[in-house]
């Protein structure tokens, strides 16, 4: 993009004729929206309210949105893509598998830490005004017709439309004598050497029930006494959730599998009912770090601790009679109020199975990343990195430009190198085969000073970093499990290279993790630089992580908690002062934090226009007269998670051009409670290709909502097909035909 655009941009008012047209009616339960961007409502179908659905009269309440209803907003974008005739079937079946984990980690943390306060008789409010026991009726209510809204779209939608596509989930009932004769030989081959039948009886207490794990529960009778018994059975899971029918293109589910063969596990018992059920867990795990004296150990402890975690939540058949539901709720210690009923098969996250069905007309064309331009060569060979980079700058923005020829290349290459002397490196969540663990460790093995901060406080991911901290320690590297207090979530790595008669520092700092994984469905921006100053600030926040150090001024980056509050209030309020000349566009995950969005209010009072671009959970209100007037706030949701924070502060008027990107959301926990970056981005060329990628952002209309005053979110009318993700693949593979192009001519690439 040109200088003259961005200093010269229209007014967001003016640009806004591609962006008009959103739906007017609220997310509903149910709701179809079509390319026409009209609703189809079902009979029967409730309102899904937006965040801003609160009790009237709460303190605050008219200034902020609740988090926790907010996030579930989020998730009903997810059950509007699962029912979008649109997008390819087994892509619908990812977008509900990933609902149902969701929720999973939602009840888990989120509504496990509101049970906790109501049980301590704790009243206190949320900023938007709610006490605990206020939210946790909000998110009932939400949660039952989300629930109740993903069952009609699994059963009458998605699965009916795989039937007709030659893909089958089918009941077991449904099947003749034959295909019965076939799950009957897997199912004594196969599953049930697996089993084991837990009976309740005087000598025989109620099990535990692990977290998310899928049981059946079963009403069992002596034929001789009539004495009736509740035993459960286990599904296993690693066992596959669907079972293949010979043909390949009908599947059974495993439970229905294993409640056809019931007598063979209760031989010469009369069978009663069986019903699926899965219990939800608290697993929030709290560790005392000031008072433990290994947090390794401490930690690897309240993992163990987190098996036993109270239950928070009941999954249950629908069809499931009552004396069983209270037999369950009474056992588990759980209220009624926490108890769900399913329509669609119990953990429908199984639907993952379904999706990696090797049927690629019912998915997404593939993708495959191109390498940057600037870090390929004719014939694709290694290109020199550190030759590169002392050029200039390269941005790196995933999944559209490569991550294995960029930040892997990146630290293959400083391992490979007899020249670099030490790799430094943050490692929040990685992947299970990661190729940048196996270079460190290849690093370590040949005599680099190799250090690695490893958060083992990673959320969900704490015994996978704990097994890759040691790993890393049997080869020699410098390990650090994080601070006691902080999470560490910046993603930085440094690279430290003897040249001639001097010592450079090349960097990488991002706003995704170090994962091939996520890599390839997350988006995400990385810096490559060989600039000194990004190295040595870099060079002093490794030395904090990792030693005893009060360090808190940086030459160039903006680091969390010492003061990146600070720079982004202090940056909101610069436009602020600039009134109409001032802009602002943040693209980030979450916006919580009541402090930045009291100087967002104030900007716009102040006559700023800003668009925010949030992925997930907004508690500011846009739009609200004499409040927020000239603030706008649209999600995308669409086949690769938005995951990328970037900041534009000024820019228009002949301003000049502040451009951040980085790992920090603006919430709380990101502002106060991590270590995270930002890092100001100075090169005109990258500076152009971020603004660039904002703008499509502000336009897309193909799978982008807004929201609205009163909490509620519409999905933005298609009127011109700008898809975001689409448009950036295009431009990943036009800047890999042009450099093909200038490699063909000699000419080089740019």
């Amino acid at each position: 993009m040109a200088g003259e655009r961005r200093h010269g941009e229209q007014k967001p008012s003016e640009r806004r004729s591609a962006l008009a047209g959103s739906v007017a009616s609220r997310v509903r339960a149910g709701a179809a929206v079509h390319s026409d961007g009209s609703i189809g409502v079902p009979p029967g179908a409730g309102v899904i309210a937006g965040a801003g659905r609160v009790s009237k009269g709460a303190p605050g309440n008219e200034r902020l949105l609740n988090r926790e209803l907010s996030w579930l907003d989020f998730s009903a974008k997810l059950l509007e893509l699962a029912e979008d005739p649109k997008i390819p079937l087994l892509e619908r079946v990812k977008f509900l598998a990933i609902f149902s984990q969701g929720l999973d980690e939602f009840f888990q943390v989120r509504v496990a830490g509101l049970l906790d306060q109501v049980d301590a008789g704790l009243r206190n409010r949320s900023p938007d005004g709610l006490t605990p026991a206020e939210q946790l009726r909000a998110i009932r209510e939400r949660v039952l017709a989300l629930v109740a809204w993903q069952g009609r779209i699994c059963s009458k939608q998605v699965v009916a439309g795989l039937c007709s596509a030659g893909v089958s989930i089918v009941d077991r009932s449904d099947l003749d004598e034959a295909d019965r004769s076939y799950l009957a030989e897997v199912f004594e081959a196969r599953i049930f050497p697996v089993l084991t039948p837990l009976a309740v009886d005087p000598s025989h207490p109620f099990p535990y029930i692990s977290n998310l794990s899928l049981n059946l529960a079963v009403m069992v009778a002596d034929p001789v006494t009539g004495e009736q018994r509740f035993a459960r059975v286990k599904v296993p899971p690693l066992l596959p959730r669907f079972v293949a029918m010979p043909d390949g293109v009908r599947l059974v589910p495993l439970e229905q599998v294993i409640a056809a063969h019931l007598d063979s596990l209760f031989p010469r018992m009369t069978i009663g009912s069986h019903h699926a059920f899965r219990v939800t867990r608290n697993a929030d795990l709290v560790v005392e770090e000031d008072e433990a004296d290994d947090l390794l150990a401490a930690l690897e402890t309240e993992l163990r601790r987190r098996r036993f975690g109270r239950a928070v939540r009941l999954e249950v058949d629908e069809a499931m009679g009552q004396d069983v539901r209270d037999l369950l709720a009474r056992e588990l210690e759980i209220t009624a109020e926490s108890i769900y009923d399913c329509s669609a098969p119990v953990d429908l996250g199984g639907l993952w199975a379904v999706y990696a069905i090797d049927r690629p007309d019912l998915h997404e064309e593939p993708w495959a990343p191109m390498t940057q331009p600037r870090l390929a060569t004719p014939g694709d060979e290694p290109v020199d990195l550190f030759a590169v980079l002392r050029e200039r700058d390269v941005l790196v923005h995933h999944p559209y430009d490569s991550f294995a020829t960029s930040v892997e290349a990146f630290i293959a290459q400083a391992a490979a190198d007899p020249a670099v002397l030490a790799i430094k490196q943050t490692l929040y969540r990685t992947s299970g085969d990661s190729p940048i663990v196996g270079s460190l460790i290849s690093a370590a093995e040949a005599g680099k000073q190799v250090v690695a901060v490893v958060e083992v406080k990673a959320r969900f991911d704490e015994q996978a970093n704990i097994h890759w901290g040691r790993a890393l320690e049997e080869a020699g590297v410098h390990v650090v499990y994080g601070l006691v207090g902080l999470k560490t979530h910046s993603k930085a790595a440094l690279v430290v290279r003897r040249e001639d008669d001097i010592v450079r520092r090349y960097v990488h700092l991002g706003t995704g993790n170090y994962n091939s994984k996520t890599a390839r469905m997350y988006e995400d921006l990385g810096l490559l630089s060989a600039s000194e100053e990004l190295g040595q600030d870099l060079g002093d926040l490794f030395n904090f992580l990792t030693g005893y150090s009060r360090h808190e001024t940086y030459r160039k980056l903006i680091v969390a908690p010492q003061s990146l509050r600070e720079r982004v209030v202090r940056l909101i309020d610069e436009e602020a002062r600039a009134g109409a000349e001032g802009r602002i566009v943040i693209k980030v995950n979450g916006l919580t934090d009541p402090e930045v969005i009291e100087h967002l209010y104030s900007a716009s009072d102040a006559g700023v226009d800003i668009d925010l671009v949030v992925r997930g959970i907004c508690c500011l209100r846009p739009g609200v007269r004499g409040l927020s007037e000239r603030i706008k706030v649209r999600s995308i949701v669409g086949r690769f998670l938005e995951h990328s924070r970037v900041f534009r502060f000024g820019g228009v008027g002949g301003r000049p051009l502040e451009l951040l990107i980085g790992s920090a959301d603006l919430m709380e926990r990101n502002l106060d409670r991590r270590v995270e970056l930002l890092v100001p981005i100075s090169d005109r060329e990258i500076q152009d290709r971020i603004v660039e990628m904002l703008e499509l952002n502000l336009a897309e209309d193909y799978q982008a909502w807004t929201l609205g005053p009163d909490g509620s979110w519409s999905r933005v009318a298609c009127l011109n097909g700008i898809s975001t993700q689409r448009r950036l693949q295009e431009m990943a593979r036009e800047r890999a035909r042009r450099r093909r192009e200038a490699d063909t001519l000699g000419t080089g690439t740019s």
